[in-house]
């Protein structure tokens, strides 16, 4: 019997066993799956081509700054001096290749409010504090950031941990707090879109964001994109979620003073 006909054979066999019901039904959950991300994907697409034409329209009408708020006149002085002070806590471990970008991206916020970055470490032996300490240098009294040394956690995770160790070291008058991972690249608009939010809807408990990840072109970013993207869509698609990234977050500083 040649290769030939062995295929055959073997194809034969795979359509007999196909065939059976409870194949077919695997067959079907797959195409109902399949089709409901399609169309989480799809609607997701269409609102951010929605919000990109926003954008172009609004800085085609002269908007320079569309990309930061919806209404140039919010970043006039009067408006700028009456927003609410934001404490970031950022839990660093490790130096890698683009952690020194993200952080750069983090620091370099367009928020026009009192603002002020905690970036919370284990010990002074972790890479992360030198690298992050001359960063830091680097922009002098520009901005109000500083490094703190947490400890070894006992009770709970690092991250967790560190992130505790910053409540307690932030400003008292900070109205919110934004917490946020080191590998990062934040937009520049990130935490006054967030801000905007929680003092437009003061019932807020708390707020969240999700990565936009944008594959290098290897198999295993393409994995990770394929991934995160049926969590994405309900970023994408709706003003309310059930489910936190802890990536991002913010919220009132009032509860954690509690």
């Amino acid at each position: 019997m040649t290769l030939l006909e062995h295929f055959d054979l073997f194809l034969f066999s795979a359509c007999r066993y196909l065939s059976y019901p409870f194949a077919i039904y695997v067959h079907y959950q797959g195409c109902l799956i399949s089709l409901v991300l399609a169309i989480g994907w799809a609607l997701a697409a269409h609102i951010r081509n929605k919000e990109r034409k926003r954008i172009k329209r609004s800085m085609d009408k002269g908007n320079s700054f569309a990309f930061l708020c919806h209404d140039i006149n919010q970043l006039e002085h009067s408006n700028q001096v009456n927003l609410p002070r934001v404490t970031v806590i950022m839990p660093l471990k490790g130096f890698g290749e683009h952690n020194l970008h993200n952080w750069r991206s983090q620091l370099t916020s367009l928020y026009g409010g009192p603002l002020e970055f905690l970036l919370v470490v284990e010990s002074r032996d972790d890479p992360a504090y030198n690298a992050v300490s001359e960063l830091i240098s680097e922009f002098g009294s520009a901005i109000d950031a500083k490094v703190i040394v947490a400890g070894l956690s006992t009770t709970c995770s690092q991250k967790i941990h560190n992130q505790l160790v910053g409540v307690e070291k932030m400003h008292k008058d900070s109205k919110y707090v934004l917490f946020l991972d080191d590998d990062v690249r934040l937009h520049p608009g990130t935490i006054g879109s967030l801000t905007y939010e929680m003092e437009k809807n003061p019932e807020i408990f708390i707020q969240t964001g999700y990565p936009l990840d944008l594959p290098s072109g290897s198999l295993g970013s393409y994995c990770i994109y394929e991934y995160h993207m049926p969590c994405s869509m309900g970023f994408a698609t709706g003003g309310k979620t059930f489910f936190l990234w802890g990536g991002c977050m913010m919220a009132s500083s009032f509860y954690f003073l509690l």
